[in-house]
């Protein structure tokens, strides 16, 4: 696998060496010591998974305090714009994102550490995507903020009037209000 850094410190877009013939492919999509190996030193404890469509924008989503969650995303299936936002405190790239697109072919991931946003756009008919977390989800630590706020000025590639978003994800505070994770 070949792990580059991003523009901001701990995100990291990981590239695996896929093995093609007549058959198919094969891949290994994660190996814990070679992560390890590579600065990232998290154990998984819970697999995600989603399938959408066109348009569908989830995000942007944190788990704060000690149910905050590093993740490790990919997509299986099709396209996705995905996003991690910077929201650890005293961080100088504190309210910076990263976006990257993912998609089935490369079989690129992100790994985005604790204290950020996270939250993906698709960009082709349909999208399997899938995410590994290093702590259980719990819904009242989560953090929802709304994906189209100015200050945080992301081009999700989708213009706003074909965005299929949750009501939920809607509801999301401003990013004024984000007061930065704590470690």
């Amino acid at each position: 696998m070949e792990f580059k850094k991003t523009a901001i410190a701990g995100v990291y877009l990981i590239t695996p060496k896929i093995w093609k013939d007549a058959r198919g492919y094969f891949f290994e999509c994660y190996k814990e010591d070679e992560f390890k190996e590579n600065g990232i030193p998290h154990h998984f404890v819970q697999d995600n998974q989603s399938c959408s469509s066109y348009g569908v924008v989830r995000g942007l989503h944190s788990q704060q305090g000690a149910s905050a969650q590093a993740k490790l995303v990919r997509v299986i299936q099709g396209k996705v714009l995905d996003v991690a936002v910077d929201i650890r405190q005293g961080s100088p790239t504190y309210g910076q994102h990263v976006s990257a697109e993912l998609d089935g072919e490369t079989g690129t991931m992100l790994f985005i550490p604790r204290g950020f946003l996270h939250g993906f756009s698709v960009l082709s008919p349909q999208a399997i995507f899938t995410y590994k977390c290093d702590n259980f989800y719990c819904k009242e630590a989560e953090l929802r903020v709304k994906l189209d706020d100015p200050l945080l000025g992301i081009d999700w590639k989708i213009p706003a009037g074909q965005r299929i978003i949750s009501e939920l994800d809607a509801s999301g505070i401003s990013f004024a209000k984000v007061v930065g994770y704590r470690t």
